[in-house]
C-alpha cells in the first residue's frame, strides 16, 4: 500500500497508450481501452490473474479475454506506463510507473506485502554515483526484501491454561 500522492500529468494514461500503440501500428481497441481504464481506476499492485478474473467476471458488457489482458498488460509495460514491481508469493506484480512519482519497494518475504516509500535520498545518491563515474542514469529501482513487522512479532501465544487441557 502506498502514502505516495499520483503526479500530475498532461496526457491521460490512456492518450498516451494510445499514442503508444501509434508508434506500434496498432490502435486502441474497445478490449484495450477497458483493461486500460481498469488498471488506472485505482492505484493499487496487482497480479494478473486479480485482473483477469475482475474483468472475466464482468456482467455490463465489457468483459475481455484472458489473453487479451495479458497481452494489453505487455504493452503498457513496453509503453512505460505499467512495470512489474517484484515476485510477491511467486506472482508477477505490477504497479502504474506513469503519474506517479518515483519511489521505492519495502518487500516481505514471508506474506508478499509491498511497502513504497520516497527515494529522495536513493536518487540522491544514484546521481553521485553516476556523475562519479560518468554514466548517464535514466532512473533506478530499489527493491529491499527482508521482513515486515507484523510477519517479526511472535505469535500470539494461548492462554497458559488451555495448554493444560
Amino acid at each position: 500500500m502506498s502514502d505516495l500522492e499520483s503526479i500530475s500529468v498532461a496526457v491521460s494514461p490512456r492518450e498516451k497508450f494510445r499514442e503508444y500503440l501509434s508508434t506500434q501500428n496498432k490502435r486502441l481497441t474497445r478490449e484495450r481501452d477497458i483493461v486500460v481504464e481498469e488498471v488506472f481506476a485505482t492505484h493499487e499492485h496487482f497480479d494478473p490473474e486479480q485482473l483477469v478474473a475482475v474483468m472475466t467476471a464482468r456482467t455490463d458488457g465489457r468483459r475481455v479475454s484472458r489473453s487479451t489482458v495479458y497481452r494489453t498488460l505487455k504493452e503498457l509495460e513496453r509503453a512505460g506506463l505499467l512495470r512489474k514491481v517484484a515476485r510477491a508469493n511467486d506472482r508477477d506484480v505490477f504497479e502504474h510507473d506513469y503519474g506517479y512519482p518515483q519511489h521505492d519497494h519495502l518487500i516481505c518475504s514471508e506474506c508478499g506485502s509491498l511497502t513504497e516509500f520516497p527515494a529522495d535520498d536513493v536518487s540522491k545518491v544514484v546521481t553521485r554515483v553516476a556523475e562519479a563515474n560518468g554514466f548517464r542514469h535514466t532512473g533506478h529501482r530499489l527493491e529491499v526484501h527482508g521482513v515486515c513487522n507484523q510477519c517479526c512479532r511472535s505469535p500470539r501465544r494461548r492462554h497458559p491454561k488451555l495448554d493444560m487441557i
